[in-house]
């Protein structure tokens, strides 16, 4: 089998990254919010829980539980809390989802509630009355925002996020186009560190008193032209609708609200979905020539935006998107069809890779000098030299040029990021 060098692919990203002609854009997945952070207060490290103050951990502890819990672990965690009737509905809604081949998490539950409350009526619908649907709704809800509201920890703002040294990253990359962050996320991480950073961003929501959202601006280019565009597909914390205006609103940052699309919500001002306005503008900005989106912590599991960004690349003649995927993959498997079918979709993944539509593994195709070595490690960790007994060698091991390419991790991507903003300005400053 051919393997693809992770140099080449590196040094083309390089390319991209420094090129400030190219709109960049990121699509955050779950990943992104579920990074095992450290924090060292008094020579003692720490690492932070999503609902629990941070446990002082020993030195060299590398199992400090998630900043915010993956989607899966989102959802079994919160449907262990119900039982009797509720408990019921959400299995018969799990079988409905199932055979519709739809993935049974807690955003494809609570929208199936979502549309049950709506048509239900006066009769029962998986065994619960209009009423009964809503509190469950409300539940879920509350459930979700304890578990992503890390920013009400008491140590919070001592944790050393990699959002914070992804906001400066975005701030001193000189650029011709802002940089545009899509995100399936609830949580205020990224935010928090704008906002620290003194970085001014775009949401889609205007106003002060009762901030709604505005799908126009969502279609404006020239709109805040300069400012970081954040798009939160899937909705966020402290959404509301508002029913006597018919507005998506944004409230106290406490409310237990959270808006799950897609909704079946409208409003007067546009007749769109908000879920629909933001899976618009994905759509619009990828479709975009000369446009690169780098989808991290995103596992490909949301069929409808897997088919927004196949089909915005089947209408650009230029554009690409580069999948970091944390989990590994195999030839064959659903994830590297998608990217053997369109070549301008590239997957990364820690073992192997689709480039190009050709799926491959990682390997160093040969020695590469000595002093390049240290560089290299930042994005490959090379496997151990094979022994000698098994090489046949007498003088020394056999080296292995396999390994696992290392920005899949969303830490190690940033650190990336930030050294290549480094090394620009190091250059510059030598001409």
């Amino acid at each position: 089998m051919h393997e693809h060098d992770p140099r080449e692919f590196v040094r083309a990203l390089q390319q991209i990254l420094v090129s400030d002609s190219k709109r960049i854009g990121f699509l955050a997945g779950a990943g992104t919010s579920m990074l095992k952070e450290r924090l060292v207060i008094n020579k003692i490290e720490k690492a932070p829980f999503s609902l629990n103050p941070p446990n002082t951990l020993p030195l060299g502890d590398l199992n400090p539980k998630s900043i915010v819990p993956g989607t899966a672990e989102m959802t079994s965690t919160i449907i262990s809390n119900f039982n009797g009737k509720d408990k019921v509905a959400i299995d018969l809604i799990k079988k409905e989802l199932e055979n519709e081949k739809t993935i049974f998490h807690i955003e494809s539950l609570l929208s199936k509630i979502a549309q049950k409350e709506l048509v239900v009526g006066d009769e029962k619908l998986c065994g619960l009355d209009k009423k009964e649907l809503h509190i469950l709704k409300n539940e879920i809800e509350k459930h979700i925002t304890r578990m992503v509201s890390v920013h009400s920890n008491e140590d919070f703002k001592k944790w050393n996020l990699t959002h914070y040294k992804f906001a400066r990253w975005i701030h001193d990359a000189t650029r011709k186009n802002c940089v545009e962050i899509f995100t399936t996320n609830y949580d205020y991480l990224f935010e928090i560190a704008f906002e620290k950073s003194n970085i001014p961003y775009f949401d889609g929501f205007i106003g002060s008193f009762n901030p709604f959202f505005h799908s126009s601006s969502l279609e404006d280019d020239t709109l805040l032209k300069g400012w970081t565009k954040l798009w939160k597909v899937h909705g966020s914390l402290g959404w509301d609708y508002d029913g006597d205006e018919r507005k998506i609103i944004r409230g106290d940052k406490s409310s237990d609200k959270i808006m799950i699309f897609p909704s079946i919500l409208k409003y007067d001002n546009s007749k769109k979905q908000p879920y629909v306005s933001y899976i618009d503008r994905l759509h619009r900005f990828l479709s975009t020539d000369d446009t690169v989106l780098f989808i991290c912590g995103y596992a490909m599991a949301d069929q409808h935006i897997n088919d927004t960004i196949l089909n915005a690349l089947a209408k650009s003649k230029t554009s690409h998107a580069i999948v970091f995927l944390y989990d590994d993959f195999i030839e064959n498997s659903d994830i590297s069809r998608i990217a053997e079918n369109e070549r301008r979709l590239s997957i990364y993944g820690s073992r192997n890779a689709v480039i190009g539509g050709r799926f491959r593994k990682w390997k160093i195709k040969n020695r590469p000098p000595e002093e390049d070595e240290i560089q290299i490690g930042t994005y490959f960790d090379q496997d151990a030299a094979e022994p000698k007994s098994k090489s046949g060698q007498e003088d020394e091991d056999e080296p292995s040029f396999e390994g696992n390419f290392k920005l899949v991790d969303f830490r190690n991507l940033v650190n990336f990021l930030a050294d290549l903003n480094y090394t620009n300005y190091i250059t510059k400053a030598k001409k």
